[in-house]
């Protein structure tokens, strides 16, 4: 049997970075940005450091659009089973075209899509799950269940310097961003059925990032067997101290670090940090 793991371009993986074989294939499919009338398609051909320079220094209006199902149908060959990883459905609606892609398929029974519920290296983890549970020769029914299950532990912190986009486009609360500035904290946030949460509120860069550090050895006991990933979009100072301390601390098999694609980085802005184990 053949499968094929797609994801949407949250997931920050592009073909090539994800492993393939004679059992399991990928596609990444994109979401698309839009300053004023300029578009950025997350396929891995945007200019970031261009779009992140128009969001800040321009007063155009800045948009998001998630696939069609038609661009999801359009992978959905070439195997005989699709295994459809997406943003979570509260943050876009890649997940409703996911699934209308599923129901317009010849043998929707064949496929299956799963709300992450997250974004970035947390759906990076639930594909490479899904590629090991291809690998065992188990009925697909029981492959979903157990992707399902999965999902459950997977967990995801992040800090953001700025939260103006997520604001904008309504994925976070008015509230937490008046917050945020009014008051000058760093919230360490997590996803939480789906939604943006603040966990904690510090002051200054350097606490919340202890915060988050102290944080994973409360939410994830045990890292053994686990990876540790970090997303970031121009935060190498950040990273670089955070992947130190991890590494120091816990006992991921490995600690990843990946720069933010152009929807993650336009959510995340300057500055931000995703972490997933």
């Amino acid at each position: 049997m053949k499968y094929k793991i797609i994801c949407d371009s949250s997931a920050n993986l592009l073909p090539g970075m994800f492993p393939e074989d004679d059992i399991v294939s990928f596609a990444n499919v994109p979401l698309s940005i839009f300053v004023g009338s300029k578009a950025y398609c997350d396929d891995g051909t945007a200019d970031v450091p261009e779009m992140m320079d128009r969001i800040i220094h321009t007063n155009d209006k800045t948009t998001t659009s998630c696939p069609s199902p038609n661009e999801y149908l359009k992978e959905m060959t070439g195997a005989d089973y699709y295994i459809v990883i997406t943003i979570s459905s509260k943050l876009s609606g890649s997940y409703n075209s996911a699934y209308l892609a599923k129901t317009s398929h010849e043998k929707p029974e064949n496929v299956f899509v799963l709300d992450s519920l997250l974004t970035a290296g947390a759906m990076e983890l639930m594909a490479e799950e899904a590629y090991r549970l291809a690998h065992q020769d188990i009925p697909f029914d029981q492959l979903c269940d157990k992707l399902v299950s999965y999902r459950k532990n997977v967990n995801l912190l992040f800090v953001l310097d700025k939260f103006d986009n997520l604001i904008k486009m309504g994925r976070v609360s008015k509230v937490v961003g008046f917050i945020a500035k009014k008051f000058k904290i760093k919230p360490l946030c997590c996803g939480e059925n789906g939604e943006i949460k603040i966990k904690e509120k510090v002051r200054t860069i350097q606490g919340v990032l202890k915060r988050l550090i102290v944080n994973i050895g409360l939410v994830c006991p045990d890292q053994k067997g686990r990876k540790c990933i970090i997303s970031h979009t121009d935060a190498e100072k950040s990273v670089d101290y955070l992947k130190g301390e991890i590494e120091k601390n816990y006992h991921f098999d490995s600690v990843i670090v990946r720069k933010n694609n152009a929807l993650c980085s336009f959510y995340a802005m300057q500055g931000g940090l995703i972490v997933a184990f």
